[in-house]
């Protein structure tokens, strides 16, 4: 960790299509190899196909899926003693985004349709409907942070 100063937040530019900050960096989690004009694409498409599906507005589908995963506590290593303890803490609002975009990126990575434009579209619908692996994975999180509460007075 730099001992200088803290690092400046970039200002993220709005996407082209949704004019939204959140979609702009989905789409740039997405993105492989610096390839954006294809992490754009297969983003548009699959909430054009959410938009389908579910016939309510795409950008309210994503939105919701994104709440529905956003985790409210992890747990952190803390060393005291020797001993390693995992700490429940609260989870900041930038990271709480940052991580519910990552959950939702690999769980539809880990699907088994065909294109990727149908596991973004068809795990945006299982997010937005609390159920899926993004949300499996954020109960998972709260219940090993359930079990840790034991070790809360650790915190920092």
């Amino acid at each position: 960790m730099s001992r200088r100063r803290k690092a400046e937040k970039r200002e993220l530019i709005p996407d082209a299509k949704y004019n939204d900050i959140i979609v702009s960096k989905f789409a740039n989690s997405l993105m492989i190899h610096g390839k954006k004009a294809i992490s754009e694409k297969l983003l548009y498409g699959a909430l054009d196909k959410v938009g389908e599906k579910s016939g309510k507005e795409a950008i309210s589908v994503f939105k919701e899926a994104l709440e529905n995963v956003k985790p409210q506590i992890e747990t952190r290593s803390r060393r005291v003693g020797g001993a390693t303890y995992q700490v429940p803490t609260e989870v900041r609002s930038e990271r709480r985004q940052a991580l519910a975009i990552r959950w939702i990126i690999n769980a539809a990575r880990g699907r088994s349709e065909a294109t990727m434009l149908e596991r973004l579209a068809n795990e945006f619908l299982d997010a937005s409907q609390n159920r899926g692996v993004a949300v499996k994975k954020r109960e998972d999180t709260l219940k090993m942070a359930e079990a840790n509460r034991a070790f809360a007075h650790y915190r920092w």
